[in-house]
C-alpha cells in the first residue's frame, strides 16, 4: 500500500505550470494506514472515509470551485446549456468552465478534475487492498463490495468526462501530435497496480474501461447481494446502486458502440442490459419517485438523503473543511439561492439559472416547473414554494432556481444551511434510463415508459406525440434533463448522443461575449483535458493527450 501513496506523492511534486502548491494527496484523517487491518471494525472506519473524502478540498486553498464531488457535479452542470450562472465578477468561480477558458492542460482548473478522481481512486483502492478477498466474513465482504462499487462509480464517471469523443472541433479523433486517441478515457492504478508502471501507465480504450468497471461492479454484486452486513446508509452504493451503475455503464457504452464502433449488435444488447439493470436497481432498492410535497419542500427539498427517491447521496459534515470555511464552499454556497452565507446568496449573486429556452418548453402543469423563479409574465408566478416569499420577490431574477433549499431551511447560519446532502443517484433516474434504453430498440415501448411514468408521478395529462426513434429519444432526454437539473448528470447525455449546446438565441438568460456559444453537436470542451502534471510524468500518455479546447469557440454578443 505504500506504492499507492507514492504515485500521487511524486505526482505532487511536479506541479503543472501556473499551479501553487498542491495540498497533501490522501486526507490522513480521514485515511490511514493504521485502520487498515482484515477485521470488519478497523475497515469500518475507511470505507466511511470514501465518503467523506468527497467533501475535501483537492489542490488549492484558494481557489473556491475546489470543494470536492459537489464541485465535479457543478463543473458538469455550466459545461452544458441547461444551467445558466448569472456572471458576478469573481463570485462566479465556474465561469472557466462556462465560457471554455481555462481548460488546457496548464491550469489549475484542470488539475483539479484529475487530482480530484485519482486521489478518491486510491482511497478506494486502499478499502481494496486492505481486505482479503477471499475473506468468508460477511461484514468484510460487505465492506469489500462497498469498496468496489464505490471505485466503479468513480471511475465510470471520471471515463466518461475524460473519453475523447469526435466534435466538429476535432472530427478525426487526432490530438496535436497526429495521433488518434478517440475513445481512449485514463489509466487504470488498482490495489494491484506496480509502482514500476506508475511512469508508463496508458488511458485505457472504451472497451478496456468498460470491461473493468463491469468487473468491479460485477464483484459488488456478489458481495452485498443477500449479505445481512450491507451497509444501509445511503452515503455508501448500496446493491441498488449497483445495478444502477451497471445501467449508466451499458447506456454509455451502447451510444459508443452505435456511433463510434458502428456494430448495431453490441449496441442492442448493451442497450438490453441498460434496461434489465435499470429496472433491477428499482426493483432491489425499493426506492419510489419523490412525490410534488416533497421535491417542493421548502426546509428539507434535495437536501435530506432520507427521502424516498434517493439511492445514493453526498452529504456534509459540520466539521468538513469546507463547512469550517464559512460554509462558501459547498453545494449549498452555489446552489442554493435562500441563504445569505454563500457566493449564490443576493449579496454576491452568483445565481444559478435554467435555461430559459429549457423553461418555456416544460408544461405549466408539471409541478417541477416550480423549481424556478417564474416570470412575470409566467402564469406560475406567486405559485412558487418559498423559504421566504418577500426575501425571494425582492431578490431573484427570472428562472433563478429553487430546487435545492438549505439545511433545515436555515438561509442564514452555514453551520446548519450548509450541512445538506446532495443526490448523486435517484431512483428516477433508472425510469429514464429504461424507457431512453427501450426506445433505442423499440421507439414504442420506450415511449410507453416515458409516458407511464410522467403520467403516474410528475401530471396526469402528459403526451408525447413523437414516433421515431430519434424523437422519443430526445423527449426522454428532455424530461431526464428537467428532472435531474442541477444534479450533474445531463452532461453525460449531451457528450453520448453528441447533442448540440444552444446558448445564444432571442431572449437568451446566458451572458452575451462570455459564454453565448452555439455548437455543431457535442462541444470539444466536453473531452476534458488531462492535466499537464500527469503528462510530465506518465509517457504512455505524454503524446496521447486529448486536444485542448480552449480559445476555439468564439462567444456571441
Amino acid at each position: 500500500m505504500k506504492a499507492i501513496y507514492k504515485v500521487l506523492t511524486v505526482a505532487a511534486l511536479a506541479a503543472p505550470l501556473f499551479s501553487s502548491c498542491i495540498e497533501e494527496a490522501l486526507p490522513t484523517d480521514q485515511v490511514t494506514q493504521g485502520q487498515l487491518n482484515s477485521n470488519p471494525g478497523a475497515t469500518d472506519a475507511i470505507v466511511q472515509g470514501m465518503s467523506a473524502r468527497m467533501n475535501q478540498i483537492t489542490v488549492s486553498s484558494s481557489d473556491h470551485y475546489d470543494g470536492g464531488y459537489s464541485s465535479i457535479l457543478h463543473i458538469r452542470d455550466v459545461m452544458t446549456e441547461d444551467m445558466s450562472v448569472e456572471y458576478a465578477g469573481g463570485f462566479d468561480w465556474y465561469s472557466s468552465w462556462s465560457a471554455n477558458d481555462g481548460t488546457s492542460d496548464r491550469w489549475r482548473t484542470t488539475q483539479m478534475i484529475w487530482n480530484y478522481h485519482y486521489e478518491q481512486i486510491l482511497t478506494t483502492n486502499m478499502v481494496i487492498g486492505a481486505i482479503d478477498k477471499d475473506t468468508e466474513i460477511d461484514a468484510l465482504r460487505a465492506n469489500l463490495g462497498t469498496a468496489y462499487a464505490y471505485r466503479a462509480f468513480i471511475y465510470l464517471d471520471a471515463a466518461r468526462m475524460y473519453e475523447f469523443l469526435p466534435n466538429e472541433m476535432f472530427p478525426d479523433g487526432k490530438n496535436t501530435e497526429g495521433n488518434t486517441v478517440l475513445g481512449l478515457t485514463i489509466p487504470k492504478v488498482t490495489e494491484e497496480t506496480p509502482e514500476s508502471e506508475y511512469t508508463n501507465n496508458p488511458r485505457l480504450t472504451h472497451d478496456e474501461m468498460v470491461e473493468f468497471i463491469l468487473e468491479d461492479l460485477n464483484s459488488a454484486e456478489k458481495l452485498l447481494a443477500g449479505n445481512s452486513e450491507a451497509k444501509s446508509s445511503k452515503i455508501l452504493p448500496s446493491l441498488g446502486v449497483v445495478y444502477g451503475l451497471m445501467a449508466r455503464t451499458y447506456l454509455w457504452d451502447a451510444t459508443f458502440q452505435a456511433e463510434i464502433n458502428n456494430d448495431a449488435a453490441k449496441a442492442t444488447a448493451a442497450y438490453d442490459n441498460a434496461a434489465k439493470y435499470a429496472r433491477q436497481g428499482i426493483t432491489t432498492s425499493g426506492a419510489t419517485p419523490l412525490t410534488e410535497d416533497q421535491w417542493l419542500d421548502t426546509t428539507r427539498g434535495f437536501n435530506d438523503e432520507s427521502f424516498s427517491s434517493w439511492m445514493f447521496a453526498g452529504k456534509y459534515s459540520a466539521e468538513d473543511d469546507v463547512v469550517v470555511a464559512g460554509g462558501i464552499r459547498t453545494f449549498s454556497s452555489f446552489c442554493c439561492h435562500e441563504e445569505e452565507f454563500g457566493y449564490s446568496s443576493p449579496e454576491q449573486g452568483a445565481f444559478t439559472m435554467i435555461n430559459a429556452n429549457m423553461y418555456k418548453r416544460i408544461n405549466d402543469r408539471d409541478f417541477r416547473k416550480l423549481s424556478w423563479f417564474a416570470p412575470d409574465d409566467s402564469p406560475l408566478r406567486g405559485k412558487e414554494h418559498f423559504l421566504d416569499k418577500d426575501f425571494a420577490e425582492e431578490n431573484f431574477y427570472e428562472y433563478v432556481s429553487l430546487k435545492f433549499r438549505p439545511g433545515q431551511g436555515n438561509m442564514t447560519d452555514y453551520n446548519v444551511g450548509a450541512v445538506v446532502a446532495y443526490p448523486l443517484m435517484r431512483v428516477e433516474e433508472l425510469y429514464f434510463i429504461e424507457a431512453e434504453a427501450t426506445a433505442h430498440n423499440n421507439p414504442t415501448a420506450g415511449n410507453d415508459l416515458l409516458k407511464n411514468f410522467m403520467k403516474t408521478y410528475r401530471y396526469a395529462t402528459y403526451t408525447n406525440p413523437y414516433s421515431s426513434e430519434k424523437d422519443v429519444v430526445e423527449e426522454i432526454i428532455f424530461q431526464k434533463r428537467v428532472e435531474l437539473w442541477g444534479e450533474g448528470q445531463t452532461f453525460f447525455d449531451v457528450k453520448r448522443l453528441n447533442y448540440s449546446v444552444t446558448r445564444w438565441y432571442d431572449g437568451t438568460n446566458f451572458t452575451p461575449g462570455l459564454n453565448t456559444f452555439n455548437t455543431n453537436g457535442r462541444p470539444a470542451w466536453m473531452n476534458i483535458v488531462i492535466t499537464r502534471q500527469e503528462t510530465n510524468n506518465n509517457a504512455a500518455i505524454a503524446s496521447f493527450n486529448s486536444p485542448s479546447p480552449e480559445g476555439l469557440y468564439t462567444p456571441i454578443k
